[in-house]
């Protein structure tokens, strides 16, 4: 038994991770679980996070994502038993060795580098932090 909502077809066994906070649920942005169970009558679901059930209305799955991969962005903070980085030069903008070391800590036991040399190298070499141009300053000014 499947259901789909907001473009996703979740089911139970599924991987998800909370991409909003929900206080009054006490699930926050990453967090991740696994459904456990969905009642089509009562048009729910039940997501367990650290042997925690939590309810779900069908109307409320946009805060839910499938986790059986994530981004580097989004494991800051996170462990993962293996991790699997692609590297490639066409991805340019993102090879900076800040995001692959913080890819690279991620993984406990393995973490698989796949993808290109070349990439790699510049990924190491890449120390500077770009800097950002959001207009805070002038924002701040007013």
């Amino acid at each position: 038994m499947r259901v789909e909502r907001f473009g996703w077809t979740l089911g139970p066994g599924d991987k998800v991770m909370q991409v909003a906070n929900s206080y009054d649920r006490e699930v926050f942005n990453g967090d991740l679980g696994v459904i456990t169970g969905m009642d089509l009558e009562e048009g729910e679901l039940t997501v367990v996070f650290d042997g925690r059930e939590v309810a779900y209305g069908f109307g409320e799955m946009d805060e839910l994502v499938l986790a059986y991969a994530t981004t580097i962005h989004k494991a800051q903070g996170s462990e993962y038993p293996a991790v699997v980085i692609p590297l490639s030069t066409q991805h340019y903008a993102m090879l900076a060795c800040n995001l692959l070391y913080t890819g690279v800590t991620r993984g406990r036991k393995l973490v698989v580098l796949l993808g290109q040399r070349r990439a790699l190298a510049i990924a190491v070499r890449n120390q500077g932090a770009r800097r950002r141009w959001s207009k805070l300053r002038e924002w701040l000014a007013l």
